[in-house]
């Protein structure tokens, strides 16, 4: 098909997060059987924007820093996704997970676009008024992009409610008014929205509730590791042993924890908090290796920390019946093929953590209506949209015969494709 399109350069190592998300968006578009065209329109950005800060330093030197918005597709509603700030961000990186964001939002059957953001710097070598400049500034070269109906940002590695704050009040005061719909992940003062912080690990949680029902297993008598024990894994373990489930192991930087009888996660979080948000010296377990913990044989891995943490080397050792994912891309595409040849069932990334991303929609909803819910609210509808999201996801499976990583870009793309079409695209 002699279309004019210019191939961006690929990144050359095999096992990074963009590939391996493209590898797999490459395999669901061939088991569609969506047209070359559709294929295009569905890869590129619909937007990216790169600009250049120019921010005065508390030494009074000025440095200017790169940032970035990319909006993968504003096709279903308005574009979606955090802001990083990481010395590592590049184009690519951040091209990546706007992708990852529209099929996230697709899966979960959420009228947003995928976007996302970041700048290239180091919080830790920066004070508060660096970082307060260098966000109220990213906020004002980004005004054409960001929006309530256009693009609504939120907190991402780097970032939390008080950079929000910031972007708020400054995109606010451009407009002559409170615009708190702007963006997710506020301050509660400022109409962020309850159960936010625990939202991405309970949507772990339902999903794997939600597997371990298909798999006939009672989580009373169902053992977990889990891998990460920052907000998304450490309110997956707490709610998980809730629920029943005897949790045996759990990790962070300072190494992993591993507990047969299984770990106290009350005491565990406790000690987190008190201990500088590290479970350095925890002695409710003996010390494993991070690398350890995926091996182990319990009945459920959840990787929550970072990606390719499974890959090819470590994919064969794999013990567990299934493996829910709480980080973004933790399984590189080289292990997906080893991991299915295991028969161990994967809750894939765009499922399993789309937790996050619809309380951040709730948020949305409530900013824009005046009205605030109560927290059972907020869970009750939170925890319906993971269930539902997970039978479509789990019956597609079934009816293509795929993985369930591979069905749920099958849910989201042709979700995406299809409003495409309806919109008047061809």
């Amino acid at each position: 098909m002699g279309m004019a399109y210019i191939e961006p350069a690929p990144i050359k190592d095999k096992e990074n997060p963009l590939e391996s998300m493209m590898s797999r968006f490459d395999a669901a578009a061939r088991l569609l059987g969506i047209t070359e065209e559709m294929y295009h329109i569905l890869k590129v950005p619909a937007r990216q924007v790169i600009v250049g800060l120019p921010i005065t330093m508390d030494s009074g030197e000025i440095k200017v820093f790169e940032g970035y918005r990319v909006i993968h597709s504003n096709i279903l509603g308005p574009a979606k996704g955090g802001i990083r700030f990481d010395p590592g961000v590049h184009l690519d990186e951040v091209r990546a997970l706007a992708a990852w964001m529209t099929w996230k939002c697709a899966v979960v059957d959420i009228p947003y676009g995928g976007a996302k953001g970041g700048i290239a710097c180091n919080p830790r070598e920066m004070s508060v008024g660096e970082m307060e400049r260098l966000m109220r500034q990213y906020t004002v070269a980004m005004l054409d992009v960001f929006g309530p109906d256009k693009d609504i940002p939120a907190p991402d590695m780097g970032t939390g409610p008080r950079e929000m704050a910031w972007l708020m009040d400054e995109y606010s005061k451009a407009k002559g008014m409170t615009v708190n719909s702007v963006v997710t992940g506020k301050p509660l003062v400022l109409g962020g929205s309850l159960g936010r912080t625990e939202a991405t690990g309970r949507g772990v949680t339902v999903a794997a509730l939600s597997a371990m029902d298909k798999l006939r297993m009672n989580p009373y008598r169902t053992s977990a590791a889990i891998q990460g024990f920052g907000n998304v894994g450490m309110h997956a373990a707490d709610l998980l042993q809730e629920r029943g489930v005897t949790v045996q192991a759990i990790s962070d930087i300072s190494g992993g924890y591993y507990n047969d009888r299984g770990i106290d996660i009350t005491a565990a979080m406790t000690y987190r908090s008190a201990n500088n948000g590290s479970l350095e010296g925890f002695n409710g377990a003996e010390r494993i290796s991070n690398e350890e913990l995926l091996s182990l044989p319990v009945d459920v891995l959840v990787p929550a920390a970072k990606e390719d943490v499974i890959n090819q080397d470590n994919a064969a050792s794999i013990q567990a019946r299934m493996i829910v994912e709480g980080a973004n891309g933790p399984t590189s595409a080289s292990a997906d093929e080893i991991i299915n040849g295991k028969g161990i069932l994967v809750v894939p990334d765009i499922l399993a953590n789309a937790g996050g991303v619809t309380v951040s929609y709730f948020e949305w909803v409530q900013n824009r209506i005046g009205y605030k819910w109560n927290l059972d609210r907020i869970n009750r509808r939170a925890d319906r949209i993971m269930k539902d999201a997970f039978d479509r996801v789990f019956e597609t499976s079934k009816k293509y015969q795929v993985s369930m990583r591979l069905a749920a870009y099958i849910v989201a793309i042709d979700k995406v494709a299809s409003t495409y079409k309806y919109r008047g695209g061809y």
